[in-house]
């Protein structure tokens, strides 16, 4: 497989909204999103595509959370294509992009720790982030008995 890794386009939503909402293997793993967030922070999005097909497998998202934190969130693939790197390269990208704007720390929430260790990000109390971090939680439908691990990684 040769992916392409680019940043998301509106013809892209459709298939984000699906692998963000209607994965059920996946429940409890990403903070569903509406089609009105995924239009709004579509720049926000990178996308992994079929180079032949140009069929979405996979979405990460960098959200700027202000001049020196980012947040690296809203990382699926389809189920099809996970084990290919698509996540590693969606990460990369998101971080890539976090340096060329100039952020240096950028932070993650997670259910799966060993994915973003192995990508360079630590663990760190929940409570070293600031808190207009969790303005998304109230959205979670595990709000407020959060099981997710906060990482961080300095570029």
């Amino acid at each position: 497989m040769n992916p392409l890794i680019r940043k998301a386009r509106i013809q892209d939503v459709k298939a984000m909204h699906a692998l963000l909402l209607n994965n059920p293997e996946d429940e409890g793993l990403v903070l569903p999103r509406s089609y009105a967030q995924l239009y709004s922070q579509l720049r926000d999005f990178f996308v992994a595509v079929d180079r032949d097909t140009g069929a979405v497998l996979g979405c990460c998202a960098l959200n700027i959370c202000w001049e020196a934190l980012a947040e690296v969130r809203s990382l699926s693939v389809a189920k099809p294509y996970r084990g290919n790197q698509l996540g590693r390269l969606l990460v990369e990208a998101s971080l890539s992009e976090a340096v060329t704007i100039g952020i240096y720390s950028v932070f993650v929430l997670t259910n799966t720790p060993a994915f973003f260790a192995r990508l360079g990000f630590v663990e760190a109390p929940k409570d070293d982030l600031p808190q207009k971090v969790w303005g998304d939680c109230i959205n979670c439908p595990k709000f407020p008995d959060c099981d997710e691990i906060a990482m961080t990684i300095t570029l």
